[in-house]
């Protein structure tokens, strides 16, 4: 067994960087122990960093979501009903059927008109602030929150305070043990409001369904899934979409303008588009590491052994951003094909979203560019705070002008 490696490597950035210690942990031990401190876990457990072990371990379902019931571990085994992140089959294979259906490619270009409004919209409210004005909070944000708000069937006036809840209740992770009782009283409020929002849609549209997911799942499912299946999957979907694809539509500027030439090339040549999605998507990694797995019982990876009931972390950064075979760095290269990156996971837990987050990323950044071509980051860049206790990464705000 290789010797443990006392780093958080894997929760840690610079920037938009990974540290390099985990460039030399992939090349040196893809799979080894670590001790680290983390939000969902603390304490020793593996992590796999190359590509081999990281497929390996997500491809094979003998990986849980959740500890196995004989294993003696701190913390965990609490399962979010309707959070597909945290269902094993076959309950997980129940659930995932009944939404793929939403979410092909054909359903999905549905909405491209609407986030293309959505869009305009936003860029008009960032140019009526005015000059710098915070990209996250005026575009990031309220694109995936207003296209999760269509596509659950929540009014549109509703969806900033939605939004507003969900995202002071994921405050606490930005900060830890750091914040103090009352703060962590409000953001405790503030998921109670979001999650009993979600249940208060569910009822509804149990009695008048429209023509949103919600309504859909509950026509064709309505016998097969629970009042509180439906609720944690709207919650998680629309959390999902804030965090995700808001962190991406931040972090994937912030990349264009810290690489002029790729974003000189982009807006020469907007036919690219589909290319620098895929290659931002790969180069940000903003969800840096897969949800925690545990064995279900003893099994090999890569040499190693891995008994029942210990925990495995797969580092989806270090494996998208590995050296790659004749260049002399990882470099942002929107002209690469990208079909073998795992930003989106890999195997039963694929994002079931990849195809809607490409999509938001496709309309919305181009959208950026060609109203403001000559966008730029209004503080200096040491200035730029970036989530770095959170499962996904991003930026809290983002001054910009142009």
């Amino acid at each position: 067994m290789s010797k443990p490696i006392n780093t958080a490597a894997h929760i840690r950035r610079n920037g938009i960087e990974p540290p390099p210690e985990l460039a030399r942990i992939s090349a040196e031990t893809p799979l080894v122990q670590v001790e680290a401190e983390g939000l969902l876990f603390s304490g020793r457990h593996w992590l796999a960093t190359g590509y081999d072990e990281v497929r390996a371990i997500l491809g094979d379902n003998r990986f849980k979501m959740l500890p196995p019931a004989q294993a003696k571990l701190g913390g965990g085994g609490q399962v979010e009903v309707g959070n597909l992140l945290q269902y094993d089959p076959p309950d997980h294979t129940r659930l995932r059927k009944m939404l793929t259906p939403e979410f092909t490619l054909r359903r999905i270009r549905r909405l491209e008109p609407f986030v293309a409004e959505i869009a305009e919209d936003c860029l008009d409210a960032l140019e009526s602030a005015g000059q710098p004005g915070d990209l996250v909070r005026t575009f990031a944000v309220p694109i995936p929150g207003l296209v999760g708000c269509a596509l659950l069937g929540v009014p549109r006036d509703d969806a900033a305070d939605l939004a507003r809840n969900f995202n002071a209740s994921r405050a606490v992770a930005n900060f830890g043990n750091r914040i103090d009782d009352r703060e962590r009283e409000r953001q405790r409020a503030a998921g109670n409001a979001f999650v009993t929002y979600m249940r208060r849609l569910v009822r509804q549209k149990r009695r008048t369904p429209g023509d949103d997911l919600l309504s859909m799942l509950i026509r064709d499912h309505g016998a097969d899934i629970t009042d509180e299946e439906l609720t944690g999957t709207a919650a998680t979907l629309m959390g999902s979409g804030i965090e995700n694809v808001g962190g991406m539509l931040a972090l994937a500027p912030l990349a264009l303008l810290q690489y002029p030439d790729q974003l000189a090339l982009l807006l020469d040549r907007p036919e690219l588009i589909d290319r620098a999605v895929e290659e931002l998507i790969r180069y940000l990694s903003s969800v840096p590491n897969s949800i925690p797995r545990y064995a279900g019982e003893n099994l090999r990876v890569g040499g190693h052994l891995i008994k029942t009931g210990e925990l495995v972390m797969c580092s989806l950064l270090a494996v998208n951003r590995s050296q790659l075979p004749g260049v002399p760095r990882d470099t942002l290269d929107i002209t690469r094909e990208n079909s073998g990156h795992m930003a989106f996971g890999h195997g039963i837990h694929h994002c079931l979203g990849a195809s809607l987050a490409r999509m938001e990323l496709r309309i919305g950044l181009p959208a950026l560019l060609r109203r403001f071509p000559k966008l730029r980051v209004a503080v200096p860049p040491e200035e730029i705070r970036f989530r770095t206790w959170t499962p996904n990464y991003g930026v809290d705000e983002l001054p910009v002008a142009w």
